[in-house]
């Protein structure tokens, strides 16, 4: 693979994004949609949370949610990217630990019928496949199923745990870490094209 043309790589790689989005279940991602449209129809919050890459995900699709779907003085949706606050983040590291910092925002702010958006490349598998890192995932999708929440996965690979735990979840079928997350925001700008129809047509 390293003594390949960079050509040859990227058609390699479209080519893979293409079987990759023809295997792409279309039925999880329309669960997704509708779950959200639900949401946003009963005035739920929706709060996003995810590691790495994925945090940068959560954050733009938390920002595409407050205001990309509304048009023509309809609301938006009321959305909190968990993994923005840094200095919050800090400090419930420092204090709570790292697997933490999630469920303790949601005990704060969290009410019954709200949502909670995953994105993790593994899905949370465990420590022994995706890290200890991950877990903190998982922690706050259980606080939410607990309290009455629903939960939306984004995951990759196998699904992880988190496809278990979700009302809903979109498993980007590839084991490159690189597609996984790419894919992510792919359907996520899917699913807010989407709502922004929807939310018009209300």
């Amino acid at each position: 693979m390293i003594n390949m043309s960079s050509e040859k790589f990227v058609d390699s790689y479209l080519k893979e994004s293409e079987t990759i989005a023809k295997q792409t279940s279309r039925e999880d991602i329309s669960k997704i949609i509708d779950l959200l449209f639900t949401a946003w129809k009963e005035g739920k919050q929706v709060f996003l949370a995810g590691n790495g890459g994925s945090a940068g995900t959560a954050s733009h699709l938390a920002g595409d949610l407050s205001k990309y779907v509304a048009s023509g003085g309809k609301k938006a949706f009321r959305a909190i990217s968990l993994n923005d606050n840094v200095p919050l983040l800090t400090a419930l590291t420092n204090d709570a630990g790292w697997e933490n910092v999630y469920v303790e925002q949601l005990k704060n702010h969290m009410q019954k019928g709200d949502v909670l958006v995953v994105m993790s490349v593994h899905g949370g598998s465990g420590s022994d496949k995706a890290g200890p890192w991950s877990q903190n995932l998982l922690k706050a999708a259980k606080y939410v199923k607990d309290n009455g929440g629903k939960v939306v996965g984004f995951s990759g690979f196998d699904g992880g745990v988190l496809k278990q735990m979700a009302d809903a979840c979109v498993v980007v079928p590839a084991n490159s870490t690189p597609h996984v997350e790419g894919f992510h925001s792919v359907f996520a700008h899917m699913i807010i094209e989407r709502l922004r129809q929807l939310i018009a047509e209300s």
